[in-house]
């Protein structure tokens, strides 16, 4: 089986880069918006009375008023741009940009890596995102701006300290046997 291609190393560390700048200010829209947002509700009691409790605001707002918050719309962005990150990783626009623009100023590359892990990566933060945006839609507090957060960490640590999360677990999964089996080795 031929080896696999080889990206420069650098490429996914910057796209990380500007990931986790994304899923910062996601991660801070979703602590001030809906999401976290608490507020007095009012109920009937028996007698005519009327109870109030503090609750979250999230579970009563609207479905529209969810999908609207500036929080859920940004991270969407970010889950989009993994989706592209794993669907077509040659034209996802951070690779692109790196491409084109950044790595022509740099020197040429030492250090090469397969693209199979960071491209894994790119669909654990989908996963992560993804759970993020469905229960901020079904209503869970917190479930934003914790998603976003969760990625952001990740995304920093990638680009900062070269520590990428995702390859890692596809490293650890590809020594059980369980992603990037590979064939007989040709003697």
């Amino acid at each position: 089986m031929a080896e696999p291609a080889r990206i420069d190393a650098r490429g996914p560390r910057f796209a990380a880069s500007l990931t986790a700048v994304l899923l910062l200010a996601a991660t801070t829209l979703g602590l001030v918006g809906i999401s976290t947002q608490r507020g007095a509700m009012t109920f009937p009691v028996s007698g005519g009375a009327v109870a109030s409790h503090d609750m979250w605001a999230l579970p009563a707002a609207p479905l529209l008023a969810r999908v609207a918050d500036p929080g859920f719309l940004l991270l969407l962005v970010c889950a989009l741009l993994f989706v592209w990150g794993v669907a077509a990783p040659r034209t996802a626009p951070w690779g692109v940009v790196y491409r084109r623009v950044v790595q022509p100023r740099l020197a040429p590359p030492t250090e090469f890596e397969d693209p199979r892990p960071p491209r894994f990566a790119q669909g654990v933060g989908l996963l992560v995102t993804t759970v993020g945006l469905l229960l901020h839609l079904a209503g869970v507090a917190w479930a934003l701006p914790i998603a976003a957060a969760m990625a952001f960490v990740a995304a920093f640590l990638n680009a900062v300290f070269g520590l990428c999360l995702g390859c890692q677990l596809y490293l650890l999964l590809q020594r059980v046997g369980v992603v990037g089996r590979r064939g007989p080795a040709a003697a």
